[in-house]
């Protein structure tokens, strides 16, 4: 696969369009696919600014860079039975604190939910998956130890409790919109200071809908 931003600037230069036009149609600033190409910030297009340069050049979004890291919350699961959906279990952690590392993605159990249940709070069951939290920041929401439902699902941002991948650490946080292209991710135990991202540095892996732990 060739690399996204050589081939974003083939493209333009082929159709005879500017990057900052083509910046404007997707509702960014006329220097946004500029700074992408030339100096690697944002590191990635997000989703609907690539789906839309792929549809206004005719070429697959895997050209512009999607599906490039290797996910690590399976899209394929386990059979449905009855009125029940199993949810995988992933030998996956994400930090409440400084940051985990991912350590696979076969799942090694499942969560079995109701079919009704899932539809009743508008979650899709293929786009789920559990996996468990570290550290302390997110106390006493979230514990050492607890498992949280992540949805998958694409959708607009919103404020509230998000798995994101931070370089190549996961963190659970409060992740909170700032403008100006900035995101803070905050944790609940206000020993911990808010992290300061721009949006194109973190991938939010999914948001979180359910967690289950001991009392």
């Amino acid at each position: 696969m060739s690399n996204p931003r050589e081939r974003l600037l083939e493209l333009s230069q082929n159709q005879g369009s500017s990057l900052a036009r083509l910046s404007e149609m997707i509702g960014r600033n006329p220097t946004y696919l500029q700074q992408f190409i030339r100096k690697g910030s944002p590191r990635k297009l997000e989703e609907v600014d690539r789906r839309a340069l792929a549809e206004f050049f005719g070429v697959p979004e895997s050209e512009l860079g999607a599906m490039q890291e290797k996910s690590y919350i399976p899209t394929r699961k386990l059979p449905l039975e009855g009125g029940w959906v199993e949810v995988p279990r992933l030998p996956v952690s994400a930090s409440a604190g400084q940051g985990a590392t991912v350590s696979g993605e076969e799942p090694f159990d499942n969560f079995r939910f109701s079919r009704r249940w899932l539809r009743e709070n508008g979650l899709d069951g293929a786009r789920l998956s559990a996996i468990s939290v570290e550290g302390d920041s997110m106390e006493p929401l979230l514990r050492a130890g607890d498992e949280v439902l992540v949805d998958l699902s694409p959708q607009p941002f919103r404020d509230g409790i998000h798995v994101v991948r931070l370089e190549d650490t996961l963190l659970v946080k409060r992740v909170a919109a700032q403008g100006g292209g900035r995101l803070s991710l905050l944790s609940q135990n206000l020993a911990y200071p808010p992290i300061e991202v721009l949006v194109g540095d973190v991938e939010i892996v999914g948001r979180v809908v359910w967690k289950s732990g001991r009392l």
